[in-house]
């Protein structure tokens, strides 16, 4: 009777750790497929439009942001509506700039195109040359106003045309996004500068 008895409760013990077994394999399964889901649904949540879209426009932000530390470097000798202006390019292309290099980080890809690597500003689409920078720089304060408008208004319309290309082709909706308010607030101030340069 006793032996019976032990190899039921051996047999039930068996069963429950089979049991238990299976069920772990199938929960830690289900967490291997959830996370393989996950991985390949952030990879398939943006294309080569969105990379490269964010990688040019990356050092586009920097320069407009070098260009206006330029400016606003000059002084009082600026008009009071273009420091504004100045300060207010900075203010909103700054945290898009921290944006746009979380994106690059979260998707393994350089911050930096490997092909402008070295070169000249001006190989990058829409960038200001050296020589541009430059005048910019050499410029007395009365006449600096006037020509960073001027390359202001080259280097919006550069950025605008990238970034209607992203909406276009772009596949990651927080780029896509990210093109639209682009298009809407540099067409704003394309149009504000224009008329600032009227106005002189």
């Amino acid at each position: 009777m006793q032996t019976t008895t032990t190899r039921a409760l051996a047999a039930a013990a068996a069963l429950t750790i089979g049991l238990t077994l299976a069920g772990c394999s199938t929960t830690n399964g289900s967490r291997s497929d959830t996370s393989s889901s996950q991985s390949s649904s952030s990879a398939a949540s943006h294309n080569d439009q969105d990379v490269l879209f964010t990688q040019q426009m990356l050092p586009h932000h920097q320069q407009a942001i070098e260009m206006s530390d330029v400016l606003l470097a000059k002084g009082s000798g600026v008009k009071a509506d273009v420091v504004t202006l100045a300060k207010q390019i900075e203010i909103e292309q700054d945290p898009e700039i921290k944006t746009m290099t979380g994106w690059l980080t979260a998707w393994n890809e350089p911050t930096q195109m490997p092909s402008t690597s070295g070169m000249d500003h001006s190989s990058t689409s829409g960038m200001m040359s050296d020589s541009a920078m430059q005048d910019l720089q050499n410029a007395s304060p009365r006449d600096a106003g006037k020509l960073y408008l001027e390359q202001m208004i080259q280097h919006h319309t550069s950025a605008i045309d990238m970034a209607k290309t992203e909406v276009t082709k772009g596949k990651n909706a927080d780029t896509v996004a990210l093109a639209k308010s682009i298009v809407k607030s540099q067409t704003e101030q394309i149009a504000q500068m224009q008329d600032m340069l009227a106005s002189k």
